[in-house]
């Protein structure tokens, strides 16, 4: 395993500690697993661990894994046109099918092999009191270090009023997070759907209901595109489809933004764990300055494998030394302050006197060149 003090090439001697504490957790680097296909069972997450990675949110468990029934084929990629990379993923696959007893007994096995190792528990249930308390007790009881609450899962279940059915009702997120904090001992984060038209509102509504951290996003709700041989949406079960989440690269603007939101609304003692298109650890980083604590990899992870997490902490390592940063708490939120209005905008770049710089959208501009050629003059990167 990867140490997560790693040698600082521009200080004789000196190692960088990347470890960082969050909610009286200390994660030896800010780099998780997120929950789905990379946390399915006690083996691989071990294996994560072995790797170097800071923690790991194991994929999401409920009382009743007869109810969870996963289809074939339930994955979808967006390709680009011009070099084939995937830029985006469809799933449309569900929470764990394994029984809760072989999840609470991988859980305590991971606990004592693992003793300093970071493991968090995604835990969703039915819109009822004693089934949440139930499976918040049963897992606790295995030594997990934290909660995190599936209320943003974007497909299938939404039927039994679970996943962003839930997230995307602020008052059933405050009740439901208050019914898993009166029973919860450990830190409880409640993870949002970005299917939404504020995730302000039901992150406030978590944090009111007990919550002690935010984790977002989770996948955006799509239609990855449509077989033009067959007319068939994709992917295609026997012919027909349900809309799946959206993840890999293409998101990451839209998760980006939501962060930096909650960032600026939610009280400075709440946490945040980023989540959306992370593959490097620039973008990590970005969501660090944005203000995630930590940040979680899930489809970034299913595409590249888990030895990623040796570039994420080289990264993070080196970005750090280059900015003279000297803890990874120094880079969290740091281009937050940088957010203000279009009004300010004006204001700023009138008093830089370049006032004329705003003038450069009139219609009489935009016809004598090019709609390339102007969009490029328009572009800051």
């Amino acid at each position: 395993m990867l140490p997560s003090v790693l040698p600082n090439p521009k200080s004789k001697g000196k190692a960088m500690n990347l470890s960082i504490t969050v909610n009286g957790i200390k994660f030896p680097n800010p780099f998780l697993l997120g929950s789905g296909p990379p946390g399915t069972n006690a083996r691989v997450i071990a294996k994560s661990f072995d790797a170097g990675w800071g923690g790991v949110v194991a994929k999401t468990v409920s009382l009743e894994s007869a109810k969870v029934v996963n289809v074939v084929p339930r994955y979808g990629r967006l390709r680009s046109r011009d070099t084939g990379e995937i830029i985006g993923f469809e799933n449309i696959e569900l929470i764990s099918d394994r029984p809760i007893d072989v999840w609470l007994q991988e859980f305590r096995e991971i606990k004592e092999d693992y003793p300093d190792h970071i493991l968090i528990a995604s835990i969703m249930e039915e819109y009822e009191k004693s089934r949440w308390q139930e499976l918040t007790r049963m897992v606790q009881d295995t030594g997990v270090d934290a909660f995190e609450l599936n209320f943003s899962c974007p497909h299938g279940m939404t039927e039994r009023k679970m996943g962003s059915e839930m997230g995307e009702h602020p008052d059933l997120t405050e009740e439901v997070t208050a019914w898993v904090t009166e029973v919860a001992k450990i830190p409880v984060w409640a993870k949002m759907t970005p299917n939404i038209t504020s995730i302000k509102d039901p992150a406030v509504a978590a944090v009111r209901g007990g919550a002690h951290g935010i984790s977002a996003i989770n996948t955006i709700l799509s239609v990855i595109g449509v077989d033009l041989n067959t007319l068939r949406p994709m992917p295609t079960v026997e012919g027909y489809t349900v809309p799946g989440g959206y993840s890999s690269q293409a998101v990451r603007p839209i998760a980006l933004r939501m962060v930096s939101q909650l960032a600026r609304a939610l009280p400075p003692e709440v946490s945040i764990s980023g989540i959306g298109g992370i593959e490097n650890s620039r973008d990590a980083i970005e969501f660090m300055l944005l203000g995630a604590s930590t940040v979680q990899l899930c489809t970034g992870v299913m595409l590249h494998g888990i030895k990623i997490i040796d570039e994420l902490k080289e990264g993070l390592a080196k970005f750090m030394t280059d900015k003279e940063f000297e803890t990874v708490q120094d880079v969290v939120g740091k281009s937050i302050p940088y957010f203000s209005t279009h009004m300010d905008l004006v204001d700023r770049m009138r008093q830089a006197k370049r006032h004329k710089a705003g003038e450069s959208s009139r219609d009489n501009d935009w016809a004598e060149k090019s709609i390339t050629e102007k969009t490029a003059e328009l572009t800051s990167n």
